[in-house]
């Protein structure tokens, strides 16, 4: 069955939406799994599985203002185009006091989003992959980079990272070098994620953060549809637990590297269900109203 093509829910008027959906159906390289472009298509048809109301909270998505914009038109971009295209939507919501929710597509969609806000922006990554080479197969875009570039935006100082288990010798040295903040996935299962919360909170204290959610920092048992799986990931009930945490906190958002052609929509599902409770969590905190 298909389901209308946009977001469940988002049906606000664009310039009464609070929060506004997007996608950028970006897959140009990938290094291992091919597939990533279709992932805001299924995402949103995922949406389509869910109750508005939340029995945890008792919010009701219908009472939140949503708007999906739809898809940027990146396809046949570049790398650096596609960034600049994307830093120019995204300026276009962030001027208007608008929550950008970006459906990826590739990690390298990530940096466009950052450059749209201003340099003192806290960065939270949660990701398997530190992401930190200068250049991967000559190129300084491609998604194995993506934090090196949002680096080169934001300090490292406003820049933490959890869930990373996976990083290549010279990146990992070169990221603790410049000194990222980072919690890997091993530490977070011994220490427990409420403890690794709270030292993150102590190093990004009170500064409004934008979070970008890699799928594949989620164990692929949980999300197998990912186009770069790494076992030994964090749950889904970690990730719930760190997006509440820092809800109030949060001005924007990613979900990134779903890849549908590998698993049978778990995926998406997955996806689509934190970004609806991402978007609960922030409206009750932060009780956004114009």
């Amino acid at each position: 069955m298909n389901f209308p093509d946009y977001f469940a829910d988002a049906e606000a008027d664009f310039n009464k939406a609070e929060f506004v959906i997007f996608g950028v159906p970006y897959g140009k390289i990938s290094s291992f799994r091919h597939g990533v472009e279709k992932a805001p298509k299924e995402i949103r048809q995922a949406s389509w599985n869910f109750e508005t109301y939340d029995l945890r909270t008792g919010l009701d998505l219908k009472d939140v203002q949503m708007h999906d914009y739809g898809n940027l038109d990146v396809d046949n971009l570049g790398y650096e185009k596609m960034v600049e295209k994307v830093k120019s939507f995204t300026s276009s919501l962030v001027t208007v006091d608008k929550f950008p929710i970006a459906l990826g597509g590739q990690h390298s969609i990530t940096p466009g989003i950052i450059k749209a806000f201003s340099e003192d922006t806290a960065v939270l990554f949660l990701d398997a992959h530190m992401d930190y080479r200068e250049r991967y197969e000559s190129n300084m875009y491609n998604h194995a980079c993506a934090m090196r570039r949002v680096a080169d935006h934001i300090d490292m100082g406003n820049i933490a990272m959890l869930g990373v288990r996976s990083a290549e010798k010279e990146e990992f040295n070169d990221a603790k070098t410049a000194g990222l903040f980072y919690r890997d996935a091993f530490s977070i299962r011994k220490n427990g994620v409420s403890e690794t919360i709270k030292d993150t909170k102590r190093y990004l204290k009170d500064k409004k953060i934008y979070l970008t959610l890699d799928i594949d920092v989620i164990d692929p048992a949980y999300a197998p549809g990912t186009s770069t799986p790494e076992p030994f990931g964090l749950t889904p009930f970690d990730v719930l637990e760190v997006v509440e945490a820092f809800s109030q906190q949060l001005v924007g958002f990613d979900v990134v590297e779903v890849c549908p052609a590998y698993d049978h929509g778990e995926t998406s599902l997955l996806a689509a269900k934190l970004i609806r409770l991402l978007i609960g969590a922030v409206w009750n905190k932060q009780h956004i109203k114009k």
